[in-house]
């Protein structure tokens, strides 16, 4: 039997971590009405999150139980030590205040803008132009679907609150 590799034992417990979160969310969704897709109630959008989170971690724990015998890569200097690449993390992270702050006091084009593109620049391969690109073409998915659609009570561009 092959040895697991960390980056595998880090994605399987990754995806055993986002089973739970993504079962507690439906679970909780199940408090509320969840109405059908046509007459959404409050339960259903925490309920098909938490079971395509679920899904989504069932997945990534499969695909770690695959890559089991795969070396983890390793960032470094060249000095014979790993060091973490934090970039990722710290753009995820700097995506969801600005999303907060934005959806808040801007509206839904820069907020959907602000995540997506800070978001982008968290990947290393991303050049500005497309995190550009994704940001706009985001911002025009999200203003079809969550606006016009949906029929969200979430302005498009404000100025405060």
């Amino acid at each position: 039997m092959k040895p697991i590799s960390l980056a595998a034992k880090k994605d399987y417990y990754g995806g055993a971590l986002m089973i739970v979160l993504g079962l507690t969310a439906v679970y909780a969704g199940l408090d509320y009405r969840t109405g059908t897709p046509a007459r959404m109630g409050p339960g259903f959008f925490p309920v098909a999150i938490g079971a395509l989170m679920a899904l989504t971690g069932v997945l990534i724990a499969i695909s770690a139980r695959s890559n089991a015998g795969t070396p983890a890569p390793k960032i470094g200097h060249g000095h014979g030590h790993a060091l973490p690449d934090l970039r990722g993390s710290i753009c995820i992270i700097a995506s969801v205040l600005a999303f907060l702050l934005l959806g808040v006091y801007g509206g839904l084009v820069p907020a959907t803008f602000a995540i997506v593109f800070i978001s982008a620049l968290g990947d290393r391969e991303n050049t500005i132009t497309q995190a550009i690109l994704l940001s706009l073409a985001m911002c025009f998915i999200a203003v079809v679907v969550f606006w016009w659609a949906l029929r969200l009570q979430l302005p498009l561009f404000q100025w405060g609150m």
